[in-house]
């Protein structure tokens, strides 16, 4: 639900009953789901179908780990270190008169 959890945030706003407000949730969930299982199905069975590939696609897979985690990583600082999440002051969260 990543991306297009606005879009479910703005129709939850005009759902009243609780009840039909999780029934929407599920089925905009279920229908997510469904959608990137079959974005990725059919991305990974091109790459199945490619005879002799396997180096490649290999040397793929390892690129795509390490800059994921480097991405991470890189998150993490920002997030840790440079808005400061583990120290007293956090950075941007007071302006002069300790009010954001």
């Amino acid at each position: 639900m990543a991306s297009s959890a606005a879009v479910a945030l703005l129709v939850l706003a005009t759902i009243r009953d609780p009840r039909w407000a999780v029934a929407y949730l599920l089925v905009f969930g279920i229908g997510t789901i469904a959608g990137m299982m079959v974005i990725t199905m059919s991305i990974a069975s091109t790459f199945r179908l490619a005879p002799g590939k396997q180096i490649f696609l290999q040397r793929l897979a390892m690129a795509s780990g390490v800059l994921s985690l480097g991405f991470g990583i890189f998150v993490a600082y920002q997030i840790i270190v440079v808005n400061g999440l583990l120290s007293a002051h956090r950075n941007g969260c007071h302006d002069e008169r300790g009010l954001r």
